[in-house]
C-alpha cells in the first residue's frame, strides 16, 4: 500500500511532461517565426534580382 501512495504522489514523470510541452510550444513558435522570415527574405531577393537585371538591361 505504501508503494501504490508513493506512486501517485511522485511528480518527476508530470515534470518531464511538462517541459516536453514547453519544448514543443517553443519549436512550433521558431518554426513559424522562421518561415515568415524566409518568405519576407525569398522577396527581397526577387526584388534585387529584378532591380539588377533592370540595370543590365
Amino acid at each position: 500500500m505504501k508503494f501504490i501512495n508513493k506512486l501517485f504522489r511522485d511528480e518527476q514523470g508530470a515534470t518531464a511532461i511538462e517541459y516536453g510541452l514547453i519544448a514543443a510550444l517553443i519549436a512550433v513558435a521558431a518554426i513559424t517565426a522562421m518561415q515568415s522570415l524566409g518568405d519576407n527574405l525569398t522577396t527581397t531577393f526577387n526584388t534585387v534580382s529584378t532591380s539588377m537585371a533592370d540595370a543590365n538591361a
